[in-house]
């Protein structure tokens, strides 16, 4: 499969165990066949592909797309799109400087908030008040 766009990008995913394969965390030297279900989790979104036929070399991404089919819900997809335009983001308005201690305090914890949100799916204990940018 051609998810990643490299090979050493694929092998860290696999590694880190964002790779899974059925139900049981994939290596990089896992075996697929024709009909599994790949479940990937790619730039903070779960995704899931089923493999359609194999393929004995390196080819280039278009071809090897047409191996695989993405089965990712679509409201999953649309949910993760609507939370990420939900959560706020660092700003800083140009010429003010590089930030004082306490800015980068501020920013750290707000992007604690946002991985806690995004890795747990709670976003009603996060005070939005509480961030003074």
């Amino acid at each position: 499969m051609r998810v990643f766009k490299t090979r050493t990008a694929s092998g860290r995913a696999c590694d880190n165990g964002k790779v899974r394969l059925g139900d049981s965390p994939a290596k990089s030297s896992s075996k697929v066949k024709a009909g599994d279900v790949v479940r990937v989790r790619l730039h903070h979104e779960n995704r899931r592909f089923k493999v359609i036929k194999l393929i004995e070399k390196r080819v280039g991404a278009q071809v090897a797309m047409a191996c695989y089919e993405d089965i990712t819900p679509p409201e999953e997809r649309i949910d993760r799109l609507k939370s990420a335009f939900a959560l706020p983001t660092a700003y800083r308005a140009r010429g003010t400087g590089r930030p004082t201690k306490k800015d980068r305090r501020e920013i750290d914890e707000m992007d604690n908030q946002h991985n806690r949100i995004e890795n747990n799916g709670a976003t009603d204990d996060f005070d939005w008040d509480d961030l003074d940018l």
